[in-house]
């Protein structure tokens, strides 16, 4: 069976309409937002790829916004900000609400990707440094890969699964190795975040075949709304912030950059190419972070990591070239 376990040759995402069609309500925005017709594989990839780069940079965005206010704080408002632009793109294009099928995938994208992942991993960074923190991150293909198999049923090939684990155990090895690897209330909150990222992913890669993906990622946001403006008024309570050019701006990214942009395309290339596929990418995603660490928040960069990289990429094409 061949690799296409959220999106199939046949479909991913939908055909364009001919050319005089007229857009179906609520759909214009597609047209808009995305570029018309169906992306190929190399394309993508490529959105799937920028979506990894935008979320490279969460974990130092993530320390930067620490610096000047609490967990619970940055949580909270990056969401609502977030959704504040998702809303504004939704009603500027007059979508539709989804079908009552798809709320519940929304629901669980809402509880992984928009609620669960970023708190978990917030509250791990209080205590871990960013380069700890990407243990979470080198084994989220493999943990997505498997929640894919499950949900849909696909079976990836051997070399397919081969590859990732080699990749996996490399940036686990690498990252274990560098931080020390000590098992923390730290780790405890990044495992968990693992777990309901995975699904968070897998749901909203099958969720983007039906709909354009910014729309998952901002129905999700608004789903999440209940919960992130009576949590960011209580937050701003109990933990007066105090802020700073690195607070504000890693508000703002995680905001605008990791929390909506960054998941159009990553939802939009998985629906293209696969959930196992894409998340396959995100190998590469640890080794970036590590990266803007040393740029931004001047750690050390280890010696180990450009031969790191390079297994790495070997890792990733070999997973983008097997059929499956």
């Amino acid at each position: 069976m061949r690799d296409h376990d959220s999106a199939t040759a046949t479909s991913a995402i939908a055909v364009s309409e001919p050319a005089s069609a007229a857009p179906a309500p609520g759909t214009g925005s597609a047209t808009a937002l995305e570029a018309a017709g169906t992306p190929g594989p190399a394309r993508g990839t490529l959105l799937a790829a920028l979506g990894v780069a935008a979320f490279s940079l969460t974990f130092p965005a993530t320390a930067w916004g620490l610096e000047g206010m609490g967990a619970w704080t940055v949580v909270t408002l990056r969401s609502v900000l977030a959704a504040a632009l998702a809303g504004c793109c939704l009603a500027a294009f007059r979508v539709r609400p989804p079908e009552r099928r798809h709320w519940a995938g929304l629901a669980v994208v809402t509880a992984g990707v928009v609620l669960g992942f970023p708190l978990l991993t917030t509250l791990a960074l209080e205590t871990s440094t960013t380069s700890h923190a990407a243990v979470v991150v080198g084994l989220l293909p493999l943990t997505t890969a498997a929640f894919s198999a499950v949900r849909t049923g696909a079976r990836p090939s051997r070399t397919f699964w081969a590859a990732a684990l080699a990749g996996a155990v490399v940036v686990i090895g690498f990252a274990v190795q560098q931080s020390g690897g000590t098992p923390s209330t730290g780790d405890l909150y990044l495992f968990a975040a693992l777990l309901v990222c995975a699904a968070g992913y897998t749901e909203g890669g099958r969720l983007a075949r039906h709909l354009p993906g910014w729309q998952v990622t901002g129905w999700a946001l608004l789903l999440a709304l209940p919960v992130t403006v009576p949590g960011a008024a209580l937050a701003l309570l109990a933990e007066p912030p105090h802020l700073t050019g690195h607070a504000v701006a890693g508000l703002l990214w995680l905001s605008f950059g990791s929390q909506f942009l960054g998941l159009v395309v990553w939802y939009r290339g998985m629906a293209v190419i696969g959930v196992s596929k894409a998340s396959q990418l995100q190998l590469a995603q640890p080794l970036m972070t590590l990266v803007w660490s040393v740029l931004l928040l001047g750690e050390q960069l280890p010696l180990a990591a450009p031969v790191a990289a390079v297994a790495v990429l070997v890792c990733i094409a070999v997973t983008q070239r097997t059929a499956g």
